[in-house]
């Protein structure tokens, strides 16, 4: 790829002097990716270079903007905005609720504007109706309860933050879902008062009734097997095996190399000082040592400027798909459980010869049930999976962005420091030839 290319070569021109390691690092998560993208051997748009030679100009500033995809969204009629975190301690627990303002123009909405707030367990309860309304369809996932991997403490300003975003994308993709974002719980959740949210959710099954169901269907699926199953779902079944591995391993080296870049980071904080310390006992490096502490200063700021960019457009895009992972493993397999209900009444009839009548009603019932499962997975399938193909590019395109941009930034300042270093020795030099 042409961005590969032109940081290699800002590499080699650097030198010693632009921590060459650091082009490793981006190296590594750079192979990664596209070795990763061997599981979209068919998705030919992620994984063939000449698909972007054409479309992307040359210009780094330019590149992520005059990209286009296909298949503009078409126009929304309801805007969700997650916002304005507050803590909330009481006898018993401390949590967070949040700001959810929502705005419409639909006709089955009473208003056209709603603010209401809820708390990460509100989010739970909206998650786990979707699934029992809708069990093959793919439920956007939701940021994890528990602190993930170790990278911020729980309630801090950037776990609160990080949540944030996460339950404002939840929201947004299920009001971009062509079949969820009718859901009657999911208008409820936007517009219900929080003690008129409290009684309707006393109406639903509770929590252990819903696990039991999980884990009943998925002990019949295992149990039974699936003998019928059409081959479309065994290939996406083995897609997502693939997939799941690949997406897992990107995350885990992207947390990586993001923890090992703040370690840098914080080395390049202290590194800078030493120099400028370092003047008062060298008074013939003054200039030397100040040039150097100034270079590092704003190599560090554009350090900065770069974890920022991974933390905003590929950590929680890679992290997002490790948890669609899990979703469609749910999906697939509740499938499978309604197919493996529908192979055994089939078992059933042909052994029995009585309740013949009642077991046809039965396979006849399951079969639409089945039909129905299948169309709606076969339809959301090939919506995720262009929204994942996007996310990624974009996610892709972001990070060579960056990359390109804090590489330069780093090479200009450090040519401007050898520049002045070289007229500095020529002058000398010169004041010391005349007599």
């Amino acid at each position: 790829m042409g961005w590969m290319a032109r940081m290699t070569c800002c590499t080699r021109r650097m030198g010693s002097t632009c921590q060459t390691w650091e082009m490793t690092h981006f190296w590594l998560i750079s192979t990664a990716a596209t070795r990763s993208c061997g599981w979209m051997i068919n998705d030919t748009s992620l994984t063939e270079a000449n698909s972007f030679s054409s479309l992307i100009p040359t210009s780094p500033s330019s590149m992520l903007n005059q990209y286009k995809f296909e298949d503009e969204p078409e126009l929304r009629d309801l805007f969700i905005t997650v916002d304005d975190p507050e803590s909330h301690i009481t006898a018993i627990e401390t949590f967070i609720t949040y700001r959810v303002v929502t705005k419409t123009s639909r006709g089955e909405f009473d208003s056209s504007e709603y603010e209401v707030r809820r708390r990460y367990q509100d989010f739970l309860w909206l998650k786990s109706r979707l699934e029992e309304a809708h069990p093959t369809l793919i439920i956007p996932p939701l940021p994890e309860k528990f602190i993930m991997k170790g990278m911020v403490e729980r309630f801090s300003d950037e776990f609160i933050e990080t949540r944030r975003k996460a339950l404002h994308k939840f929201l947004n993709r299920i009001a971009e879902h062509p079949t969820l974002t009718f859901n009657e719980d999911f208008k409820i959740f936007l517009t219900a008062q929080a003690w008129e949210l409290s009684s309707h959710k006393k109406q639903g099954p509770g929590l252990f009734s819903r696990m039991g169901q999980t884990v009943r269907a998925v002990a019949s699926s295992v149990r039974g097997g699936v003998k019928n199953r059409p081959d479309m779902f065994t290939d996406i079944n083995d897609y997502m095996e693939t997939f799941n591995q690949k997406i897992n391993l990107l995350d885990k080296i992207s947390q990586r190399i993001y923890k090992e870049e703040r370690g840098y980071y914080c080395e390049m904080k202290e590194y800078g000082p030493i120099h400028t310390l370092w003047c008062a006992s060298e008074e013939d490096l003054v200039d030397s040592l100040k040039g150097v502490a100034s270079c590092i200063d704003k190599c560090c700021k554009a350090t900065e400027n770069r974890m920022a960019g991974l933390t905003e457009n590929l950590l929680p895009v890679l992290h997002e798909y490790v948890l669609y992972g899990e979703v469609l493993t749910g999906v697939l397999k509740r499938r499978d459980q309604i197919q493996a209900e529908l192979d055994s009444k089939v078992d059933a009839l042909s052994n029995k010869k009585v309740e013949k009548d009642l077991l046809t009603e039965e396979i006849g019932n399951l079969e639409d049930k089945v039909e129905c499962a299948n169309n709606a997975l076969k339809a959301d399938w090939d919506r995720w999976k262009q929204n994942m193909q996007h996310d990624m590019k974009t996610a892709f395109l972001s990070v060579a962005e960056n990359n390109i941009h804090y590489y330069e930034q780093c090479l200009a300042t450090w040519e401007s420091f050898l520049t002045s270093q070289t007229v500095d020795l020529h002058l000398g030099e010169d004041s010391e030839d005349k007599p």
